[in-house]
């Protein structure tokens, strides 16, 4: 069974950064897309990010283009998300989730596409 991992969610001030990191174990990032979602309290789960390796592309929400990146890092079989110029807003439980890609590579953020979740990790956004 697919085991996913989550860390590096923590407490930051306004402005600054944190880097999640998604460690997945039992299957080959290969063949899986890896999409990256944030459940604030009181909201619905959202999708944030997601990458398909084997395509080298990447997809991201409009909330988030131009201060988050997602990576793959192939060394350690983990996807990352590299999260910059941090808000309140972005304040939530994130989770990293995973879907067979197919023979299909077009991104979805939506949550009821993917099948394997990590427990999450909480990030805070205060000062």
């Amino acid at each position: 069974q697919l085991q996913l991992v989550e860390s590096g969610g923590g407490l930051v001030q306004p402005g600054g950064s944190l880097r999640l990191s998604c460690a997945a174990s039992k299957f080959t990032l290969d063949y899986y897309a890896i999409g990256w979602f944030r459940q604030a309290p009181g909201k619905e789960r959202e999708g944030v990010s997601c990458i398909i390796s084997r395509a080298g592309s990447t997809y991201y929400a409009d909330s988030v283009k131009g201060r988050f990146t997602i990576s793959r890092d192939n060394a350690k079989s983990t996807v990352d998300l590299q999260m910059n110029s941090l808000q309140p807003e972005d304040t939530a439980v994130y989770y990293c989730a995973a879907r067979p890609t197919g023979s299909s590579w077009t991104h979805t953020l939506s949550p009821d596409d993917y099948s394997s979740w990590g427990q999450g990790t909480q990030v805070t956004v205060s000062s």
